[in-house]
């Protein structure tokens, strides 16, 4: 199930970002991250509030450090999204499980605990092999802000996921997490657009049906993508869960065909089979190496909790 929970994520990434493109031509990057926060905690506010759920929760520290990081990584997504061809803003986002991998490298390292299972570390090397043979990313010269925004939301997004994981341990909701992320992004970006962050200064833009429905299916799609990837990371493997992320790839090459026309060549396809073949590896391998319900029992201790 975490790894159904995260394919789905990638796909609701993938739209969001293919919305995200699109209306930054009409928006700054802390307007879309404000509208993208609002939407997704107005929606989970009713939603919890109509099943009786509460929002009180005794980890705020963990909470806050998690809307940091969270809210700083995807402020420099959406930045490299509007300054960057998609593909190669997503390529670069897609580090994250490098990042991942790496930090569990050196903490284990460091405290002389068990390294990650070097099957599950070679299928996320693989993935990120199949990424650039479908996108083949060129940053040019005077797109290297953009790239260094991409790079950096990778690197923070990194220790985005484990914080989450951290707090699904802890036995925090998704519900939970995902509307206080939510929460601290609609703030987070109402901020940066008083303080200027558009081209015109403190100016929130007008609305048409067109971009008004843009925004929508950024808040949407984004909080879907938040609320499955958090219930995969809380009760899936990491490595596995990382690797599975980057299926976002193919969604986003289809999101890419359907609106822009995109055409693939051999090597996308080739790409394209590399990630897919991995991922399914690292399940497979998740699979036998696991015992029958050991996932649920020693890292989802709230699973019947909806």
């Amino acid at each position: 199930m975490a790894s159904l929970w995260m394919l789905f994520a990638s796909f609701a990434f993938a739209a969001m970002g293919a919305g995200v493109k699109l209306a930054s031509e009409f928006y700054s990057t802390s307007e879309l991250l404000m509208y993208r926060g609002l939407i997704g905690t107005l929606v989970l506010l009713v939603a919890v509030r109509h099943q009786g759920g509460t929002f009180k929760t005794p980890f705020a520290g963990a909470h806050v450090w998690r809307s940091v990081v969270g809210v700083i990584s995807l402020w420099l997504w959406f930045f490299a999204i509007s300054r960057l061809p998609l593909a190669t803003a997503v390529t670069l986002n897609y580090m994250a499980p490098i990042w991942i991998a790496a930090w569990m490298f050196a903490h284990g390292w460091w405290s002389g605990t068990k390294l990650p299972e070097w099957p599950l570390v070679l299928a996320i090397a693989m993935s990120f092999f199949g990424v650039t043979l479908v996108l083949q990313p060129a940053v040019e010269s005077k797109q290297w802000l953009g790239g260094l925004a991409g790079v950096a939301s990778s690197v923070i997004s990194a220790m985005a996921y484990m914080q989450v994981r951290k707090l699904g341990q802890m036995g925090e909701p998704e519900y939970r997490v995902v509307f206080y992320f939510s929460l601290s992004t609609a703030v987070a970006g109402l901020l940066g657009t008083l303080a200027g962050d558009g081209p015109e200064g403190a100016v929130f833009q007008s609305h048409t049906l067109y971009s008004g429905a843009l925004l929508l299916g950024v808040g949407i799609f984004g909080l879907m993508a938040q609320i499955a990837m958090t219930r995969a990371y809380r009760v899936g493997k990491v490595l596995v869960v990382a690797n599975l992320q980057y299926t976002g790839i193919v969604f986003s090459s289809l999101w890419g065909l359907a609106l822009w026309s995109d055409t693939f060549g051999w090597h996308v396809w080739m790409g394209i089979g590399v990630i897919l073949a991995s991922g399914i590896a690292a399940t497979f391998y998740n699979t036998r190496s696991t015992a029958k319900g050991a996932v649920v029992k020693d890292t989802d201790p709230i699973a019947s909790e909806t």
